[in-house]
């Protein structure tokens, strides 16, 4: 909806600069507008994508006018800084400073006032989908919504909302029994009558508990059941280890990936770590000028660093410099810690807008990296790692990435219990990564990098 309101407000702007909506404009700068349209609404919305405008959670409170409005000014100002780049680039398909003002006006002022109505009017459990959860154990207890009044039955931020949780047979309840509901013989009939739309297993022993019948007749009834790993993984966008086993992992859909997606895949690497590159030139000697100024016009520029890529082959990595010469004077691999001494003051600045990591863009030419997929490990790490944590060396059948879906979801990771974390993230990139997921990642990462998120 939003990306029809973009490109119609490049006609609005044509409309109020000549008192004419010309669709087939005849006048020399509006040769081409629809495309021309097409191209401002596609990076405006990209720009809105990028900066998480389309991600919970959603914008609450009294202040919630003033919100909308700072971020969607924002937005659209990382979106015009895009078009003019490709303005200067692509000088033909440039609308017009006139039409690009009132464009642009429109578009703040719509995009503010729809957003706000929307989120005054929308009752956001009548958009969310109505569950019913088959088990009352621990399983189960991890739906439930933490506060400081205790457990809520209503996630908050979720796509869905809990009915409630029948107690079966095989486990103890862990839920409060104001949660517990009894749907009787009929579990079809219940579910209709509730406007149940999903039936979520939480059972632990389904071979003695799990009502056959009665899930085949709510299948049937075009009720959708779902195994509570599927579940978790769909919402969280992570898949919780401890649920796993290794016939979940060799019968579960996902992890394919063929010649043509690899060549795919290298080929959109290349290309894009070559835009990269050229755009971010100038920044790269800045940062290496100034490295080498802190360090009395001595030292290395660049450090280098044996990391644990595909298939656990070791590869060389390279970034800036960012900490003291000798960190690791002792020899033994250590975590970066939150304020690390041995991180310099230029090393600061680089780590928060995460220019140390740009040199690694050499690796991608390489082939021993990509654009995206899980963050390499040294393999002093990694091989503790893997005898501690059930599933580790999974993460290591994707080329590991400059940038990371664990990135998004999860803080900077310093630490064995940071590694486990992120390693349900990085085990869903596994499965389900593609083409798609990578360019939201890629999206996703300016905001990273804007807004300075989990540098250390």
């Amino acid at each position: 909806m939003e990306y029809a309101l973009l490109f119609a407000s490049a006609y609005v702007g044509v409309y109020f600069r000549f008192k004419e909506l010309l669709w087939q404009p005849e006048t020399a700068s509006l040769e081409n507008f629809p495309i021309k349209a097409f191209v401002f609404a596609s990076v405006l919305l990209l720009a809105m994508i990028s900066m998480g405008q389309y991600q919970l959670p959603a914008p609450r409170g009294k202040h919630l006018f003033t919100t909308i409005f700072i971020r969607t000014s924002i937005n659209l100002a990382l979106g015009t800084l895009v078009l003019f780049i490709i303005y200067y680039i692509f000088p033909q398909i440039y609308i017009g400073r006139g039409i690009m003002l009132i464009a642009l006006t429109f578009c703040l002022i719509s995009i503010t006032l729809i957003r706000l109505i929307f989120y005054k009017t929308a009752d956001s459990r009548t958009l969310r989908q109505r569950i019913l959860v088959l088990g009352a154990g621990k399983l189960a207890e991890l739906l439930l919504e933490k506060r400081r009044n205790g457990k809520q039955l209503v996630p908050k931020n979720a796509s869905y909302v809990i009915h409630g949780f029948v107690a079966m047979d095989d486990q103890p309840p862990f839920i409060p029994r104001k949660y517990l509901v009894t749907p009787g013989d009929d579990l079809a009939d219940y579910c209709e009558n509730y406007g149940i739309n999903e039936i979520v297993l939480a059972i632990g022993n389904r071979r003695k508990t799990m009502p056959v019948e009665s899930l085949l007749d709510c299948k049937l009834s075009n009720i959708n059941i779902i195994d509570f790993v599927a579940f978790w993984e769909r919402e969280k966008g992570m898949l919780r280890i401890e649920m796993l086993n290794p016939s979940w992992m060799i019968f579960c859909d996902g992890c394919h990936q063929g010649n043509i997606s690899k060549f795919t895949y290298r080929t959109f690497d290349l290309i894009l770590s070559s835009i990269i590159l050229v755009l971010m030139m100038p920044f790269l000697l800045i940062t290496a000028l100034l490295i080498y100024i802190e360090n009395g016009f001595k030292g290395p520029i660049f450090y280098r660093q044996f990391r644990t890529g595909l298939n656990d082959k070791p590869f060389e990595l390279l970034k800036f410099r960012s900490m003291v010469i000798n960190a690791e004077a002792n020899g033994e691999a250590k975590w970066a810690a939150q304020n690390d001494q041995r991180i310099t003051w230029i090393g600061k600045l680089i780590r928060k807008v995460r220019i140390d990591e740009l040199p690694q863009i050499l690796n991608i030419f390489k082939g021993d990296m990509s654009l995206v997929g899980p963050r390499p490990e040294r393999p002093e790490f990694v091989k503790e790692l893997q005898k501690k944590i059930p599933f580790y060396e999974v993460r290591h059948r994707v080329k590991p990435g400059l940038a990371g879906w664990a990135q998004l979801k999860y803080p900077y990771g310093a630490s064995e219990q940071d590694s486990y974390n992120k390693l349900q993230y990085d085990l869903y990139y596994v499965k389900n990564h593609s083409f798609i997921m990578d360019l939201f990642v890629l999206l996703q990462t300016i905001e990273v990098i804007i807004l300075g998120k989990g540098a250390r």
